[in-house]
C-alpha cells in the first residue's frame, strides 16, 4: 500500500514517514501543496494524508484538484480544529479528519480503516420517489415522463442525488459542477438550481429539490 504525506512541518513529516514505513507502508512525502499535486498526478496512491495549512497551494485547494479526477481516500491531519473547518474538509470530499496533536495509534487505526474500504463502487442508477436516473444511458424520467436536461443540469442532479438528504453549500456545488471557486457575487448556482427545478419539480406535486435558507440546497423526498 502506497501512502502520500503532504505536510510542510519537516519534523511531523519525518515522524509520519518513519512510523508508517515501520508499519509496512510505502511512504512518499511532499513538503508543500505544489509538490503534492505533482506526485498525485504522476503516481498512484492508496491513501493521501493531507495538511490544510501548506505553502503555495493549501490543503483545501489540493483536495479540490484531487477530487476532480481521483477518488483516493484522503485523511486531513491538521491543527485547525474548529467545527467549520472539519465540515469544510468533509464537504470538499475528505474521508476523515484528525486534529493535531494526535496519537500515532489513532492515526494508524484510521489509516487502516480507510484502506480497508477499498475503491468506491459507482452507482449506475438512482431512484427517489418517482424520479429515475440512469447514469450510463444519461436518461432521466419523472412519473414515467422523459426529462431533457443539459449537461450541467444532469451533473447538478447527479451531485444532489449522490448526496441525497444532505445540505450542499453553494461553494460545494460550484466546485463539483463547474470546477470553480464560488464567488458570492455570482448567482450561477441559484440560476442552475432554478432551471433544474423547472424541469424536475415544477410540473409535479411532490417537490424533491429544497432550499435550506442560508446554507444551500438538498434533494430529499421527505425533507
Amino acid at each position: 500500500m502506497r501512502i502520500l504525506v503532504v505536510e510542510d512541518e519537516a519534523k511531523t513529516a519525518d515522524y509520519l514517514h518513519k512510523g508508517l514505513s515501520e508499519s509496512g507502508y510505502l511512504v512518499e512525502v511532499a513538503l508543500n501543496g505544489m509538490d503534492g499535486q505533482h506526485l498525485v498526478q504522476e503516481s498512484e496512491f492508496d491513501l493521501i494524508i493531507l495538511d490544510v495549512m501548506l505553502p503555495g497551494l493549501d490543503g483545501w485547494q489540493l483536495l479540490q484538484i484531487i477530487r476532480r479526477k481521483w477518488q483516493t481516500p484522503v485523511l486531513f491531519l491538521t491543527a485547525r480544529d474548529a467545527v467549520e473547518d472539519r465540515v469544510k474538509g468533509l464537504e470538499l470530499g475528505a474521508d476523515d479528519y484528525l486534529v493535531k496533536p494526535f496519537s500515532y495509534a489513532e492515526l494508524l487505526a484510521r489509516v487502516r480503516t480507510l484502506l480497508r474500504r477499498g475503491p468506491p463502487r459507482e452507482v449506475e442508477q438512482f431512484v427517489v420517489a418517482d424520479l429515475h436516473v440512469d447514469l450510463l444511458k444519461r436518461k432521466v424520467t419523472r412519473a414515467g415522463e422523459r426529462l431533457n436536461l443539459t449537461n450541467k443540469e444532469f451533473a447538478l442532479l447527479h451531485l444532489l442525488l449522490s448526496r441525497e438528504g444532505e445540505v450542499l453549500s453553494r461553494t460545494l456545488i460550484a466546485s463539483h459542477v463547474w470546477q470553480m471557486n464560488f464567488d458570492s457575487d455570482t448567482n450561477v448556482v441559484d440560476v442552475a438550481v432554478r432551471r433544474l427545478r423547472a424541469k424536475v419539480d415544477d410540473p409535479f406535486s411532490l417537490k424533491l429539490i429544497h432550499t435550506v435558507r442560508g446554507m444551500g440546497y438538498m434533494l430529499d423526498a421527505h425533507p
